[in-house]
């Protein structure tokens, strides 16, 4: 049985906005990155039960890349979203409005060829970088 790993965040800003910030794919190509050396160039997103994703993930200097997909299981505007990746994996995504904050909270199961660790920091990365590309876009 695998393991859930749960990696959370508050970002200071109202939910709407993050939510917008996090399935449009204008902004997931601005933040779904673990560290400076990746990128997403491509993402596309269509938000809806049975709908799909792709998040084309790289290093910038080309020498590796892979696509990030799923299908969408539960879509809830504002509140939650889960979905299964292709070697069935569940990922749910919750959305918690904090007066003018929005606490979000990921929670994956683990995979088997990466420690727990690892896993969770890569993960966490993203979430964090997330944050930081909404709340610097909020100011602009």
């Amino acid at each position: 049985m695998a393991s859930t790993i749960t990696v959370e965040t508050v970002v200071h800003s109202p939910i709407e906005k993050v939510w917008e910030y996090w399935t449009e794919p204008k902004h997931i190509t601005g933040w779904n990155a673990a560290s400076e050396d990746w990128h997403t160039p491509y993402a596309e997103n269509d938000l809806k039960v049975g709908g799909t994703f792709v998040s084309r993930m790289e290093a910038k200097d080309g020498s590796f890349g892979f696509d990030f997909t799923g299908v969408y299981d539960e879509v809830n505007k504002n509140e939650r979203i889960s979905y299964t990746i292709p070697d069935g994996r569940k990922v749910k995504v919750e959305f918690f409005s904090q007066d003018n904050d929005t606490r979000v909270v990921e929670s994956f199961d683990a995979e088997d060829s990466n420690e727990i660790e690892m896993q969770r920091a890569g993960w966490q990365a993203i979430l964090d970088n997330f944050k930081k590309y909404v709340e610097s876009s909020i100011h602009k």
